[in-house]
């Protein structure tokens, strides 16, 4: 790597994308390894944590839908600074205040609020990275993004392993907050501030929408990401009644299930986004991370072990398989125009995130049928499928220009 390219892949507003998704990820994923203790907590009876715990995961993600349109609508308006300032106190203040809950109740309004502000992070980040840095070289910066910032998760293993959970709230909203000094330093995007000064619509959420291409355009970007998502909302977050399922003698800490699929991940967004700069495409690398998923995902279902280690590196590679994230950010903030970008680039991942909503009903609905295992099967063939055609028909966006309209 000469030393130009290294420059802007370790520019200001590449590291400070890389460590707001880092505390945005802590917070996020900070519920599905406190799930347990927290709710036992606030007196949750042994047969309610599953319903409970679902019924926590989908205010949060409720918020994530809502915060998807509103942050990318100001971002394409007002500008990507303004999201990365905005979302990171939003979700610093709400988790500061999870700390202080004292029912599901109040628990519940928090996670909605958070998610409104966890919603705003990575679509803003990743936009700017991707007009910042030379169009040869985004794929890195993007990757190098997510691959510092999903290591949040394991730091949020940790700090939940070390101290009480109301503390571990405390100290990811103290995160946030801390890095809002280094964001004073970060730049506006140029190709932005270029588009500002036009009299053209921006940010125009139903635009997607006037178009029949435009929002085919747009579901394709959300079904390539469905099986992430799936992975991590249903198979981790629900690790130990997977591991009951599949006959483990010892309970699986889903804190640990968490931690390890993350690290995985780290691995899987440097990989991914390596092999499609060395591919010169985006769509070949998406399929090629889809069918790994889909083979993991088999063996994490079929497999009989009775060794927890053997759990956790499945969970490793189930990380690792859905390492293909940032790109999948990446494709839907190149497949739109400058005056749509972060709006997509927003609203796309919080739309994925969001559809654990739809999964979690239909997991509980075929499990009533076909058992735990047999109802995950169903859901990752369909989301697969879904994810397989959309990379199929969508348009290679390897070293686009950036720099045009919608």
């Amino acid at each position: 790597m000469n030393k130009s390219v290294a420059r802007s892949l370790f520019s200001i507003p590449v590291i400070v994308a890389a460590l707001g998704y880092f505390v945005d990820i802590y917070d996020l994923l900070l519920f599905s390894i406190v799930r347990v203790p927290s709710l036992h907590a606030l007196q949750v009876p042994d047969d309610q944590l599953l319903s409970k715990g679902i019924y926590l995961i989908n205010m949060q993600m409720a918020g994530m839908l809502i915060g998807g349109i509103l942050w990318g609508i100001l971002g394409d308006k007002k500008g990507r600074l303004s999201v990365l300032f905005g979302s990171i106190l939003l979700y610093s203040a709400a988790n500061i205040a999870n700390g202080f809950v004292t029912n599901v109740d109040q628990y519940a309004l928090l996670r909605f609020i958070a998610g409104i502000g966890l919603a705003g992070e990575l679509g803003a980040g990743i936009t700017l990275v991707a007009e910042v840095l030379p169009k040869e070289i985004r794929g890195y910066g993007t990757s190098l993004v997510a691959s510092v910032g999903v290591l949040g998760a394991v730091l949020a293993y940790f700090i939940a392993d070390m101290y009480d959970w109301r503390i571990a709230y405390f100290i990811g909203g103290g995160l946030g907050l801390a890095l809002l000094v280094l964001r004073f330093n970060v730049f506006e995007s140029g190709i932005f501030k270029h588009i500002k000064e036009k009299n053209t619509s921006r940010g125009n959420f139903f635009m997607l929408f006037t178009s029949g291409k435009r929002f085919i355009k747009y579901l394709r970007c959300i079904m390539i990401g469905l099986p992430i998502w799936f992975v991590i909302g249903i198979l981790i977050t629900f690790s130990p009644e997977f591991g009951r399922a599949i006959g483990l003698a010892e309970p699986v800490n889903a804190g640990k299930a968490v931690m390890f699929s993350y690290i995985g991940l780290s691995l899987g967004d440097m990989s991914s986004g390596i092999l499609s700069q060395l591919l010169k495409s985006r769509r070949k690398t998406v399929a090629i991370f889809v069918l790994l998923t889909c083979g993991i995902v088999a063996i994490y279902l079929l497999q009989r072990t009775q060794s927890l280690v053997v759990f956790y590196g499945l969970c490793l590679l189930l990380g690792f398989a859905i390492g293909y994230w940032a790109l999948f950010v990446t494709i839907g903030a190149e497949q739109f125009g400058t005056n749509m970008r972060a709006t997509v680039a927003t609203t796309v991942p919080n739309f994925v995130r969001g559809s654990v909503n739809l999964f979690t009903p239909l997991f509980l609905l075929g499990t009533a049928h076909v058992g735990v295992l047999g109802s995950a099967g169903l859901i990752l063939a369909g989301t697969a499928l879904l994810a397989l055609w959309a990379a199929w028909k969508m348009e290679e966006t390897f070293g686009k220009d950036l720099d045009y309209l919608e």
